[in-house]
This record gives C-alpha cells, structure tokens and sequence, in this order.
C-alpha cells in the first residue's frame, strides 16, 4: 500500500524528521487559505498522487502570490497527471499539499528499502538528490552509500552519523542529518513500510535539514496492526479493477494484453503468462483465485476479468490441490451463463477430481477449448485471438 507524500511526512515528523510546514488542501479556495495560515512569500502547490516525477510533468508549481496559488490549485484539481511512472492513463489529482518554498543550498537522496535478499533493511543516500537513484547508479555509482541495518540492534548513531559525514555535511548539519536518519529508520521499522524515499533532502542556508518530498510503501500483510496507515488509503490512486479484486479477496494486476488469464496459485499464474507470451500472445492481467477457488470465486473472477474491454479471450488455467477441478468446472459454466461471455474461453484443468471436471464441461454444451497442458492452452489461446481479431 502506498500513500500520498503529505501523509507521508505526517509520519516522519512523529519520528522526529524535519519537514516543511504545509497543509492538504481539496480545493482552490482552500489552498489560499492554506498559503495565508502558512505564512510567508513563496509556496509549492504539489499534486498528490501516488508517484513519482510529479515536477517534470508539472505536478508540482512555484507560486508567489495567493492569486498564483489559487491559480495552480484550479490547474492541478481534477486532472490525471501523467508521469513517467503512471503510465500514458495518469493518475486523477484529487488533493493538492500547499507547502512553505524556502530556498535551500543543497539536495541529497536518503532511502531506505527492505532487502528481501540479505533479509536486512538497507539505507541508501547520496549527494545527489533531486534524481532518481536508478539515474545516479547509472551516472554516478560511487556516489552512492549504503548501509545494511543489523535487525537485532536496528540502526546505530555512529552508522548514521558516518553517513552524514560522507554527505559532506558540517558539524551543525551533521547533528541534524542524523536525527533524520534516525528518524526514518523509526518511521521506516515502526510502521512496517518496505520503502521510504526521501528526494530530495535539502540542506538550508541555516544549517536545517528538511524533507523536501516523501514517498512510502507499506507490507500489505502487516497492514492489520497499523490502522492508523490503512486509514491512509486513497482509492482513487489504484485500479478500480484491483480494489475490487481485493474485496474479494482476490489478488489481481492489470495489465495491458488481450488474453485474460485466471489462474489458482502465484507461480502457475507466473508461469502462464510466460507461455501466453511464449506462444506470441500478450497477457492481459495476473489474478490469483487462490488455493480454496470455489464456483463464487472463478465466477467473480470472470466479471472481473471481462471488465476489462482489451480481454478478447479468457485462459483458465487451474491446478488442484486443495481445490477441486469439478469446482472450478461448475464455477466456469456459472460464470458464462451469468456473464453471457463472447469472447473464446480456453480451459486448462489438472489436479483433484480433473475426470469430473472435464465431464461437467463437456455436458455443459457450452463451446468451450481444453487443453490438456499449461503449453497447449496458451498455444490455444493465442490462436483463438488470432482467429477473433
């Protein structure tokens, strides 16, 4: 789960990071009256959404005047804005964050992310900031520092304040960039986040140490112990096909293909999309009914993946274990009566009562393809779509 930048720096600035004042304002009157509570000369109106790249693509305006900040509300509110990160749909803009714009002498990176490899939470920073860290590896690989949190003692004063050396920071700076170093460790460790990005942290012409931006990504599995982050949630940023895969506990992700796939397990759902794409067709989805895929379940799957108008065939695919293929068979046939399903249907059943699966299906009369193999369906299936375009 991620969450807006605002809510982001909510977070940080109760571990005790440093950040700009600044308030969420929903609508244009209310971002002037935001900037005058504020105070002072100059201000940052910053579309809230979840990704990156917002200034590039003009999702964040410099204003000097309320009439300015009223001016950049009304551009921002109501728009989808398009980053590198979104995709050609954009994401809709639905709150903008008005913040004090200081004038600031430096910009660095710090991140922290959860190295599932090394089972370690990994800090990352740089001197330059205002980039993205796949940019400064590329350019600049020495320029990145990295340190690799012990979990039994969490992160030590002096791995922080070696870091802020490093950064070429002074003295008076030095004291302050460990306090945001720590301070995001906390935020990082006490919320259960598997990323936190601060790009940039900015260094002032008095020494203060700021996050300037704030980006933060949460273990959707400890998400029942933190409800104050789960509150957080914005709709309005995810798929509408994935929040409702998630009400019914299904584990979907839109993709951009034309052969829906539905499929039970992560890995077989992996391997199915390899072999769509193997066979020369182009997979329009991942979704994970799960080990317990009963008739309600592949039925609310199929409405979820004929929601989508790019779908022009439907792969099932099941292997069952704790399921049953007879099951999944009658959920099949549910789902085209309800449905009323034009599109190709290929069917791939292996596994628990697979013989009285394979009967339902044939003596259901509805035209369906099987296949007997994961190679065979997706061979099927792409020739179906190459036959309905």
């Amino acid at each position: 789960m991620d969450v807006h930048e605002y809510q982001a720096k909510e977070l940080l600035a109760s571990h005790g990071v440093a950040v700009p004042p600044g308030t969420v304002a929903f609508s244009p009157d209310q971002a002037v009256y935001a900037a005058t509570e504020l105070g002072g000369s100059h201000w940052a109106v910053k579309a809230q959404i979840h990704a990156g790249a917002r200034g590039k693509a003009g999702g964040i305006k410099l204003c000097r005047t309320y009439h300015e900040v009223q001016q950049a509300a009304r551009d921002l509110l109501g728009k989808r804005l398009v980053t590198k990160q979104t995709g050609p749909e954009g994401k809709p803009v639905q709150r903008v964050y008005i913040e004090v714009a200081d004038a600031f002498e430096r910009e660095l990176y710090l991140g922290y992310v959860l190295d599932r490899k090394l089972e370690r939470v990994r800090v990352i920073a740089s001197k330059h900031g205002g980039m993205d860290i796949e940019d400064i590896a590329k350019t600049d690989p020495d320029a990145i520092l990295q340190v690799i949190v012990e979990p039994a003692v969490g992160l030590q004063q002096f791995q922080a304040r070696e870091l802020a050396f490093q950064l070429g920071l002074n003295l008076k700076q030095v004291s302050r960039a460990v306090q945001t170093i720590m301070g995001g460790y906390r935020a990082f460790r006490d919320c259960d986040a598997t990323m936190l990005e601060i790009n940039p942290l900015v260094v002032t012409k008095e020494d203060k140490v700021l996050a300037l931006d704030a980006k933060m990504s949460f273990d959707d599995n400890a998400l029942f112990r933190r409800r104050n982050i789960v509150d957080m949630n914005d709709p309005s940023q995810s798929d509408p096909r994935e929040a409702q895969a998630a009400e019914h506990s299904l584990n979907y992700i839109g993709l951009d293909g034309e052969i829906g796939c539905i499929v039970n397990g992560a890995g077989l759902a992996m391997a199915t999309m390899d072999m769509i794409k193997h066979a020369g067709g182009n997979p329009a989805n991942f979704l994970d009914v799960g080990g317990g895929a009963s008739a309600e379940r592949v039925a609310t799957a199929f409405r979820l993946v004929l929601s989508d108008a790019r779908v022009k065939v439907v792969l099932v695919n099941i292997f069952a274990g704790i399921n049953r293929c007879d099951w999944v068979a009658q959920g099949v046939i549910d789902a085209v009566h309800a449905t009323k399903i034009t599109a190709p249907l290929v069917v791939r059943l292996a596994g628990t009562n697979v013989e009285a699966g394979r009967k339902l299906i044939e003596e259901s009369g509805i035209a369906i393809i099987t296949a007997d193999t994961l190679a065979d369906a997706a061979q099927k299936a792409v020739a179906a779509f190459r036959k309905a375009k």
